[in-house]
């Protein structure tokens, strides 16, 4: 096997044409990363509840805030700057400095029943629904 050195320049552009575009491109890339620095859920639903879990890790329990207003739970997270960080990366992607996620909740939720817990960089949202709106499964016999 022959390894062959690429040259995507090519002869008829000035020397610098191609690393402008690169450069442009890269920098578009790079924007989109940091529209997509939202961190990934998933929501499970059994007969007792729901359990939101999203994904955080690098974060502590007290950058969190979960608020509920009406049927909208709100969690955001702000990650405090340290003082004194000198590191020098050559590349850097996973950064949360702030993010927001906001969940419509349906009218089967006892909002008194709603409990959070920040375990392994995962945030655990545990939802309770209202008693009456539980499935109830049984047998109805035909007279």
């Amino acid at each position: 096997m022959t390894l062959v050195n690429f040259n995507n320049r090519t002869r008829n552009t000035a020397p610098y044409f191609n690393n402008v575009f690169d450069s442009l491109f890269s920098e578009a890339l790079n924007k989109n990363l940091q529209v997509a620095k939202v961190p990934g859920v998933n929501i499970l639903e059994s007969a007792e509840d729901f359990l939101i879990e999203l994904a955080a890790p690098g974060l502590n329990k007290e950058d969190f805030q979960i608020n509920l207003k009406k049927n909208t739970l709100s969690i955001w997270a702000e990650k405090k700057g340290e003082a004194g960080e000198d590191k020098k990366y050559s590349r850097r992607e996973y950064d949360y400095k702030s993010f927001a996620r906001s969940f419509e909740l349906p009218e089967t939720v006892d909002a008194d029943k709603i409990s959070a817990e920040y375990v392994n960089g995962i945030l655990n949202v545990t939802i309770g629904k209202k008693a009456e709106s539980k499935d109830v499964n049984r047998e109805i016999k035909v007279s």
